[in-house]
């Protein structure tokens, strides 16, 4: 009891320090800074990248994602830009700062080009805008002065009157969470190169929050309750019977900060009834993270819906915000499920630029068939199928090799649980090291 009571004052002390200071005498040292996402995007591809401004010195509670439904099914185009609006004025309070700094990738180029043209007072609010493998054009949008960072593809891509910088070997998500494009737009909004481009390890109790949405319409998971659990590495069974911290979903998503360890693995499960609970693993976080996203869908809905169920083998979705490239070799990833390598050229080439797994035993036959990927998932952007036996009752050992890793090996270890009544996600790191 005393240990935790220690606990939760040191991350509401840790809360404190990191929270709206209006409140804190004078003025930021640096402006916020405000990430959209692409297609099917979300918070969560900016998460690296925060991780490393705070390492170098930015405030963790003036870095923001705005997030929004791509297929504009849950909000209209002006409805985003709105919201938009209202989150800057909001920063600019907080912080006392004149201007934000502004990031936009894939999709969330092309609106906020709109945007910064759709009026000069909406320009006159954004000092430094960062244009992310998206799209081209033929000045700077509203003349916000534009850095310009293109991945593998066309070095003809450009944006008239800005810095334009080019990543070939870079794929399309890469390239927002790269530390390269990390040193890019640092030096770009500060004057000078950053400290450093690794995510610093934090000592002592870190915090973490976040929130828990719909993929991929970023609606939050009202109703479901967020139970973390710390996990032993080993075997991704629960050290204790109790959670951690409970926590129940409201409209927008929200939930944090609670508290955790530097080099602990923890469970994050969303419950939505006795008989459906969406387990969720990531690799050790290293300091106080606010762009945590838990992924979900609503039992019976969503792509999940599209897995095959049974007592007897587990479900797994494999993300990370980098690409997994099957096809190229030495110079691509490894991905191995209890062993069994599962990427190849056919569900994981590199032009089809998968971020997200959905690993399954198709047909419950408890055979494994990597010869084609499966749909509908390998139809959708950023997405695959693919058929593997999963026994449940048991611990699975997911292992990543990444490529330009030197060998380095990532590894989550999850208990086997039966896809009749657990689904389980697991989250692998895009930076090395």
């Amino acid at each position: 009891m005393v240990r935790r009571l220690v606990a939760l004052l040191a991350v509401l002390v840790l809360a404190g320090a990191l929270a709206p200071p209006g409140q804190a005498a004078g003025r930021a040292q640096h402006r916020p800074v405000i990430f959209v996402h692409g297609f099917s995007g979300s918070g969560g591809q900016f998460d690296s990248q925060a991780r490393r401004l705070t390492s170098n010195g930015y405030r963790g509670d003036l870095i923001e994602a705005h997030e929004y439904d791509s297929l504009f099914q849950a909000g209209t185009r002006e409805q985003v830009y709105a919201g938009l609006d209202a989150r800057i004025d909001r920063l600019l309070a907080r912080s006392g700062a004149d201007r934000v700094d502004l990031l936009a990738h894939s999709l969330g180029t092309g609106l906020m080009q709109e945007y910064l043209r759709s009026s000069p007072e909406r320009a006159a609010k954004v000092a430094h805008y960062v244009n992310l493998d998206g799209a081209p054009s033929a000045d700077q949008p509203g003349g916000v002065p534009t850095l310009a960072v293109w991945g593998e593809g066309p070095s003809t891509r450009r944006i008239g009157g800005a810095r334009n910088v080019y990543f070939p070997g870079q794929a399309h998500t890469e390239v927002v969470t790269s530390k390269e494009t990390f040193a890019e737009f640092f030096a770009f909004f500060t004057g000078r190169a950053p400290r450093t481009t690794e995510i610093v390890e934090e000592h002592g109790t870190i915090a973490l929050s976040g929130r828990a949405v719909l993929f991929p319409s970023n609606v939050g998971a009202e109703g479901a309750r967020l139970e973390v659990y710390e996990v032993d590495p080993r075997t991704g069974e629960r050290r204790t019977r109790r959670p951690l911290a409970v926590r129940t979903i409201g409209a927008d998503g929200s939930w944090g900060p609670i508290g955790a360890r530097p080099r602990a693995h923890y469970e994050f499960a969303l419950v939505w009834s006795q008989t459906s609970v969406h387990h969720l693993y990531f690799q050790p976080f290293r300091r106080s993270d606010r762009l945590v996203r838990l992924l979900t869908s609503r039992p019976g809905e969503g792509l999940a819906a599209q897995m095959q169920t049974g007592d007897r083998h587990a479900n797994l979705v494999i993300n990370r915000q980098r690409e997994w490239w099957g096809d190229q070799g030495a110079a691509g990833d490894s991905l191995r499920i209890n062993g069994q390598e599962v990427l190849n050229a056919a569900n994981a080439p590199r032009a089809k630029r998968t971020i997200g797994i959905f690993a399954f035993d198709a047909g419950a036959d408890q055979v494994t068939d990597l010869t084609a990927p499966l749909q509908p998932f390998f139809g959708q952007p950023f997405l695959t199928g693919m058929d593997v036996h999963v026994p449940a009752e048991r611990p699975v050992t997911v292992t990543a090799r990444p490529r330009g890793g030197n060998g380095e090996v990532d590894v989550l270890t999850v208990p086997g649980l039966p896809s009749s009544g657990h689904r389980m996600s697991l989250q692998f790191d895009d930076h090395l090291g």
